[in-house]
């Protein structure tokens, strides 16, 4: 969306070029999976450190942050259990796609 802001307005040409772009990012996105072995494993990687990085545990930790002295014990008790949870859930995600790469590097 950010590369089919920077073309002008014109109707016709707009279109094309918004084509375009589409296409060569599926197609480059195409590349990569195939050339890289282990592409899938390494998203399964990625998405189990950020996903709960930034659905779970950051909110929590900015909430806490930005109302250091308001936050009610309540408040504070859930939000640390809910940080609790992420790491536990990224740290199974993490183990189960390292062990997952480890097996396919060794056979």
């Amino acid at each position: 969306m950010s590369l089919e802001e920077l073309i002008p307005s014109n109707q016709a040409k707009s279109f094309l070029y918004c084509f375009f772009i589409r296409t060569g990012l599926v197609l480059s996105t195409l590349v990569i999976g195939l050339s890289v072995p282990f592409f899938g494993l390494v998203m399964s990687l990625i998405g189990s450190l950020f996903t709960m990085l930034v659905s779970l545990i950051l909110p929590c930790v900015c909430f806490l942050k930005i109302l250091r002295g308001k936050v009610t014990r309540l408040q504070a008790a859930l939000c640390v259990t809910i940080i609790m949870v992420g790491v536990v859930c990224s740290s199974f995600g993490t183990y189960s796609a390292l062990s997952e790469i480890i097996k396919s590097l060794r056979g």
